[in-house]
């Protein structure tokens, strides 16, 4: 087969590339920049995905690895598909997942339906830590990675079924230490390399500080659910829900973010009692399973958040109700919801609002 390795510049994807070579598939390995020399030099920060130093990464190794090597600037494409989301987003008071997004429209499906048209590949090949299988009723699926720890078949939630079809993730079975020894073991340049923690275009900046650069500060008031005013802030893009630390208020019991309404401009607080509630919603559904086969299905709210039991999926006029067997704490309006049933994804979607 025809296969191109997206090359982050990381151990995991210099890992998958020589996996794929092993295989014995006809191997390109191709990098998205998405961000210019001149800005990550400006910031300070290398730990960023697909920065210019990755890139070299991913050059050096394919030539360790005798596998011809293309770099895409799609800085354009990223601004357009995911920055300004993040921006939009965080403006209407609600927090995106922007890994997530960018695994739909930009490095993971959109990039292999392009490679497909462009350069006829047979499928694109990742270093996530989840698996795709092939099942006999619904196709191919998503499963979660061995390595629970690693494991990211949560960002995956929102890439296209019709998509899969490209997709493979060859590093599914393994952990992480397995992946580096490999790394070692054949002298690639990546294998005692950090892993990115942040989101990309942050570099090293909290969102806060990032998105004020853009938006400027835009005070409003902070008000206990009781509908006390408690203080000011600088901006409800520096708030998220079920935060705690750095509200910039004093009160006699401890107190979380429970509501942003980007209406009135304001940040709603309250005690921990106010964060939890049993039903959400989400405008669309993307399915990797029929909805009519979903049974058994937990559902997962956040990357670092356990799976919870659902009680029902309905349907109405404007999206979808979901609806927990026990109440969840910090559902939060821009994430993700990802929907399992055992250890395969069957959907997800971008949670709207929650409780009612």
């Amino acid at each position: 087969m025809r296969i191109a390795v997206g090359m982050s510049g990381g151990v995991d994807s210099s890992v998958t590339a020589l996996l794929m070579k092993e295989r014995g598939h006809d191997v390109i390995g191709v990098t998205l920049r998405f961000h210019t020399v001149e800005a990550c030099e400006l910031e300070g920060s290398h730990n960023v995905c697909c920065s210019p130093k990755d890139v070299q990464d991913a050059v050096k190794v394919s030539q360790r690895l005798g596998i011809p090597h293309l770099t895409f600037d799609w800085e354009k494409i990223f601004r357009d598909k995911v920055i300004d989301y993040f921006v939009e987003e965080y403006s209407r008071g609600r927090t995106p997942n922007p890994c997530a997004l960018c695994n739909r429209e930009v490095k993971t499906g959109y990039f292999a339906r392009y490679l497909k048209a462009v350069a006829e590949i047979d499928r694109l090949a990742t270093g996530h830590y989840a698996k795709i299988e092939d099942h006999p009723l619904y196709g191919r699926v998503i499963r979660r990675g061995r390595d629970r720890r690693r494991d990211q078949s949560y960002f995956l939630a929102l890439v296209r079924k019709e998509d899969l079809e490209l997709l493979d993730f060859p590093l599914g079975e393994m952990t992480k230490e397995e992946v580096r020894e490999i790394a070692r073991s054949h002298g690639l340049e990546t294998a005692e390399k950090r892993d990115s923690q942040e989101v990309c275009f942050l570099m090293g900046r909290d969102p806060g500080e990032y998105l004020e650069g853009i938006l400027g500060e835009r005070e409003g008031e902070i008000k206990h659910v009781s509908g006390k005013t408690l203080g000011r802030h600088r901006g409800i893009y520096r708030y998220t829900i079920g935060q705690r630390r750095g509200l910039g208020i004093s009160y006699n019991k401890p107190l979380y973010v429970i509501d942003i309404d980007p209406i009135t401009n304001t940040v709603l607080v309250g005690e921990e009692e106010y964060l939890y509630n049993d039903t959400l919603y989400v405008k669309e559904l993307n399915l990797h399973v029929p909805l009519s086969e979903w049974e058994d299905v937990v559902a997962q709210i956040r990357y670092r958040h356990n799976p919870v039991p659902v009680e029902s999926i309905e349907e109405t006029s404007d999206g979808y109700r979901v609806k927990f067997k026990e109440d969840v704490r910090g559902i939060t309006p821009g994430q993700v919801v990802a929907f399992y049933r055992d250890n395969t994804l069957l959907g997800g979607g971008i949670i709207e609002s929650f409780g009612g």
